[in-house]
C-alpha cells in the first residue's frame, strides 16, 4: 500500500474517530431506522467521514455532532418518497432501560403515558427532543445535525418541550390509535 504525505495521520485520525463515535452512532441510527439497517447506515456514514476526514471539527463533541449530521442526511436521502411510520419513533422502554414490575404500577403507567405522548408528537418534535435527551448534544451541536442555526434549534426545542408537556397534561385515559396532533411541518 502506497502512503501519501499525511496519509498515516489521516488514517489514525479516522481510526480514533471511529472508535470514539461508532457505538453512539449505531444507537443514533437505531432510534431512527430499522435496526437491521443500522450497521449499513453506519458504514455509509463512515465512508463519507473517510472522504472528508480533513473537515472534521477539532472538538470531540462537535466532531460527534458533525458525524451524526452526516448520518442524518444519509437517513433522509434513503427515505425520500417513502412513508416511514415510526422512523423517528423511539422505543422508550429500551432507551430508558427502567425496570417495570407489578409492584411499581405508577412507574409503568408513566412510561405508557410518555410513550403515547411521544407517538403523538410530530417527527420534528421527536427529533428535536431526541437530539437533546437521548443523544446528549448541546444546542449548537444539535443545530449542526439539523442544519439550522442554534437560535432556530432552541426555538424548536422550546416548542417540542411545550408540546410534550401539553400532551402529558391532557392525554385522555384511553385513546384509539394516536395521530400526530401538535407541531409544525418539518421546515419549522
Amino acid at each position: 500500500m502506497t502512503h501519501f504525505p499525511g496519509e498515516p495521520d489521516r488514517e489514525q485520525q479516522f481510526r480514533t474517530l471511529y472508535a470514539a463515535v461508532y457505538p453512539d452512532l449505531l444507537r443514533f441510527v437505531r432510534r431512527r431506522a430499522d435496526a437491521d439497517r443500522a450497521e449499513d447506515i453506519g458504514a455509509d456514514t463512515f465512508l463519507v467521514v473517510w472522504r472528508r476526514v480533513g473537515e472534521v471539527p477539532s472538538s470531540a463533541g462537535d466532531a460527534r455532532a458533525w458525524i451524526f449530521g452526516i448520518s442524518r442526511n444519509i437517513l433522509l436521502n434513503n427515505g425520500r418518497g417513502e412513508r416511514r411510520s415510526g422512523a423517528l419513533g423511539l422505543r422508550l422502554a429500551d432507551a430508558a432501560d427502567l425496570p417495570v414490575s407489578t409492584a411499581d404500577i405508577d412507574l409503568a403507567t408513566r412510561r405508557i403515558d410518555i410513550a403515547r405522548a411521544w407517538r403523538m408528537l410530530s417527527e420534528t418534535h421527536q427529533e428535536t427532543l431526541g437530539l437533546a435527551v437521548f443523544e446528549d448534544l448541546s444546542g449548537p451541536q444539535a443545530a449542526a445535525v439539523l442544519g439550522v442555526s442554534p437560535v432556530a434549534y432552541r426555538l424548536r426545542l422550546s416548542r417540542a418541550r411545550r408540546a410534550l408537556r401539553l400532551l402529558l397534561d391532557h392525554l385522555p385515559a384511553s385513546s384509539a390509535t394516536p395521530q400526530p396532533v401538535l407541531g409544525r411541518t418539518p421546515s419549522s
